[in-house]
């Protein structure tokens, strides 16, 4: 028997139900801010994958040669191709350009809880703009988007500038910053304490208790002007500080101001933030910020960037207490018969006209098996047509929740 490729999953129907419901209430928000939507080939070239990170992220992609030797590889995310497709089709269109997507990414990873080596992401990217406002749109969509969908989350936000001044301040390379901002960001505190110090010892200053000054400080927007206060000499830190003091100005909701979001890309140049649900093992749901040299690094003119992501296979896993109510009408005859089966087409058609999901027996079961197969399809709404009552222009409604039955007009079928 063949079995599905390791990493990858199938989508019963319910779990589809589930899906394209959430799918549509997050299109809903992106749809309501004018973000329009686009998509991408599900493969690019190696060389536009890797132009990121450099050839070592070889071997968490699937990667290919076509039949003209070119590599290729599946895209482990959207946002190179959406710089691609920028430069290539909407460099010269009005700014800000407004994007988003929903599609499928690929990453050649241990598959565990919350991770798999095909999963689904939706996000956006607003190109154009540098004002603390275009931040704080992309933050309050984020936001609004797991609360159409009633899920429980904790946005955490932050500033690459602030660190980034006092690495500045005590000259460290953007290799030295680099490797701290990787060791900030996979929450490795005894590596980054060894790193701080080797980098101390190596050109005699004292930098470790700065770091944790600001990585310790976490709260609501009173925690600024306190940093403020403990990074005075630094003034890249400072107005890191007062750039996001002016986006969080635009965000009326309730968030945590973390400088230690770090965030793994090296691109991100500006504001960061995650947002958090409460499953263990699929906790991080969404991440995004400021990359204003990402155009730039794509070969494309020098172009101010903000956007994030959703895990939606996360979003999913945080809420799978959510159902979707079958709202189907099954449309079943009292006997097997043409005249009868006729009927039930056109009360079908009549129903699928107006916008409504039907379903018509198709196997001649009797009534009561027929009956039987609504109950484990979770259908809530039968309608039995027999001979008598469509002469009489009627048909038997019954509600499969309360057993209750009745008769109807067909003129009332589409209230139901």
């Amino acid at each position: 028997m063949f079995q599905k490729p390791k990493g990858t999953r199938d989508f019963l129907p319910e779990e589809m139900k589930k899906r394209k419901t959430i799918e549509k209430k997050l299109r809903k928000v992106f749809d309501s801010y004018n973000f329009s939507e686009i998509n991408t080939p599900t493969f690019e070239s190696f060389e536009l994958l890797s132009k990121k990170t450099g050839d070592e992220i070889r071997t968490q992609l699937f990667v290919f040669r076509d039949h003209g030797d070119r590599e290729m590889g599946l895209r482990p995310e959207l946002t190179s191709s959406v710089a691609r497709f920028y430069i290539n089709e909407f460099k010269n269109t009005p700014k800000p350009v407004k994007l988003y997507y929903f599609t499928n990414c690929f990453r050649y990873e241990n598959p565990q809880a919350g991770r798999y080596r095909e999963f689904w992401q939706m996000g956006s990217e607003l190109i154009g703009s540098k004002k603390p406002i275009a931040d704080a749109e992309v933050v309050n969509m984020a936001i609004e988007g797991l609360k159409e969908i009633n899920m429980d989350f904790e946005i955490h936000i932050g500033h690459l500038g602030v660190l980034k001044g006092v690495f500045e301040k005590y000259n460290l390379s953007d290799d030295e910053g680099n490797e701290i901002r990787r060791l900030i960001d996979k929450e490795d505190m005894d590596g980054l304490k060894s790193a701080l110090s080797r980098i101390e010892s190596e050109k005699n200053i004292e930098i470790s208790k700065k770091v944790f000054e600001v990585l310790d400080l976490k709260g609501g927007k009173e925690v600024i002007p306190i940093l403020k206060e403990k990074l005075a000499d630094f003034e890249s830190s400072v107005a890191a500080l007062e750039n996001l003091d002016s986006i969080l100005e635009f965000v009326p909701h309730d968030y945590v101001i973390n400088f230690g979001i770090a965030r793994g890309l090296d691109y991100y140049t500006g504001m960061v933030f995650e947002v958090y649900g409460k499953k263990e093992g699929a906790r991080q749901v969404c991440g995004g910020g400021r990359y204003d040299n990402l155009i730039e690094l794509f070969e494309g003119e020098p172009s101010p960037a903000v956007g994030f992501a959703y895990g939606f296979d996360r979003i999913m896993l945080n809420i799978d207490d959510f159902e979707v109510e079958n709202e189907s009408i099954f449309v079943v005859p009292v006997k097997s018969s043409e005249l009868l089966l006729k009927e039930c087409l056109k009360i079908a058609k009549t129903l699928r006209d107006s916008g409504k999901s039907v379903e018509v027996d198709l196997m001649g079961r009797k009534l009561n098996k027929a009956l039987n197969y609504a109950n484990t399809k979770n259908i809530k709404k039968v309608l039995i047509v027999g001979e008598n009552d469509i002469r009489d222009g009627k048909v038997s409604l019954k509600n499969m929740e309360t057993g209750e039955q009745s008769l109807i007009e067909l003129k009332d079928m589409l209230n139901i």
